[in-house]
């Protein structure tokens, strides 16, 4: 489990197909593997992977790969980064953590494409759209993660959503660099698809 607050940006530093699959390596703060275990789950832009191989790369630098498969570069963003990408990185959750954000699994549902950016000195407003089948899930206020990071909805939601961002959430994330027509990984809060889903079989039921 994770809790949507990133901790650090990570450099892809290679990138190795394999079938239908990639290895990832990516270069970060020499905290981030301090008590990491192989087989431990990390997030990278929001998506939970395994770490099979880790150290470090010189005084100030570590690294981590990881073994991407076909799913889930299907679902995710993962499939379109490059070398010298910037991804977002949280390490799992630990009994007695802190829960900055809310509560997520790392399992993407789906991407979102950005659609419009505004930027101002005390805030950043970005505004997707996502796949239909996925926007009612999308209320006003309520939470969504982004790139694996927890944010709340803006008020307007529909056809298109939006967040608001603070110079702070931009200087620790990816989304600093996130352009128009970028894609975006979105795990939905699964307290709003429990509930979503529920009221769906309700209504089913009341007409059978």
């Amino acid at each position: 489990m994770f809790t949507g607050i990133v901790q650090s940006q990570a450099e892809v530093i290679a990138i190795i197909s394999k079938n239908n699959a990639i290895r990832l390596k990516v270069s970060l703060e020499n905290s981030l593997i301090e008590n990491l275990e192989v087989g431990a789950s990390v997030a990278i832009n929001g998506v939970c992977l395994t770490a099979v191989e880790f150290g470090h790369l010189a005084a100030s630098s570590s690294f981590i790969i990881f073994d991407v498969i076909d799913e889930t570069l299907r679902v995710s963003n993962l499939a379109d980064i490059e070398l010298g990408s910037k991804v977002n990185v949280e390490r799992s959750l630990k009994i007695g953590d802190e829960i900055g954000g809310h509560m997520l699994s790392g399992h993407v549902h789906a991407q979102a494409i950005i659609t419009n950016r505004v930027d101002s000195p005390d805030n950043c407003t970005i505004s997707f759209t996502i796949a239909p089948e996925y926007q009612k899930y999308i209320f006003a206020k309520g939470f969504i993660s982004i790139n694996g990071i927890s944010l709340t909805l803006g008020a307007e939601v529909g056809d298109s959503f939006s967040v608001h961002l603070i110079p702070e959430t931009l200087a620790r994330t990816n989304l600093q660099y996130a352009c128009v027509g970028d894609k975006v990984n979105i795990e939905i809060d699964q307290q709003t698809m429990t509930i979503v889903q529920t009221i769906e079989r309700m209504k089913l039921n009341s007409h059978s």
